[in-house]
């Protein structure tokens, strides 16, 4: 039978990724990370498919009567085939990484470049959006703090967390105030270490 802490890192491999398991985007809150380790894993993967995400699709054209026309299918040299299927697989990582709820609603595109741009702006916006972000995000750290019954465990990985989210959004804080902030949340039961902690460098 699964532990609790087995199932947990499940869960978390399942969203992080591995370097065999695909990241998945399961909500706005998660995409910039999401967009960080994806592109990550895919140049790992495959650079040819991070190029495919990257640029426009290539067309396979052929002349006819002095004019450019997509060439029939059936017409298809080996590089032709292999342009397809490059482009053809880095559309359907693309998608595998999606959440199925989030994909449902990115069908349409038929390019992995086309989604990668419909998922940038509906998830990152404009600038006032990204700014507003940075705002939130700015409140949740100037506000963190224990909440009770909550495992020191529990308490780093919520700030970890909200630091990393806050690094991805292009917000930076010294190690200096991070540290104190973190130490200024820690529980009561802590006061004797953090005082310690506080005359040390």
């Amino acid at each position: 039978m699964e532990s609790l802490s087995q199932t947990h890192h499940h869960e978390l491999d399942y969203v992080m990724g591995t370097t065999t398991q695909i990241p998945r985007l399961l909500s706005a809150e998660g995409f910039p990370e999401w967009k960080y380790r994806i592109e990550k894993y895919i140049k790992m993967k495959d650079f040819k498919i991070w190029r495919s995400i990257i640029k426009n699709p290539i067309r396979i054209t052929t002349t006819v009567a002095g004019q450019v026309v997509d060439k029939a299918v059936e017409n298809y040299t080996n590089e032709d085939f292999e342009k397809v299927e490059e482009q053809e697989r880095a559309l359907t990582t693309l998608t595998m990484a999606l959440y199925p709820d989030i994909a449902q609603g990115f069908r349409e595109y038929i390019s992995a470049k086309a989604l990668s741009e419909a998922l940038i702006e509906v998830y990152e916006g404009n600038e006032d959006m990204k700014e507003s972000r940075q705002d939130m995000l700015r409140q949740w750290f100037n506000m963190f703090n224990y909440i009770l019954g909550e495992t020191l465990e529990a308490q780093l990985q919520r700030f970890t967390t909200l630091t990393t989210e806050m690094t991805v959004a292009g917000i930076f804080y010294t190690k200096s105030e991070i540290n104190k902030k973190l130490l200024n949340a820690l529980p009561k039961s802590w006061d004797m270490n953090i005082a310690v902690m506080k005359k040390t460098k």
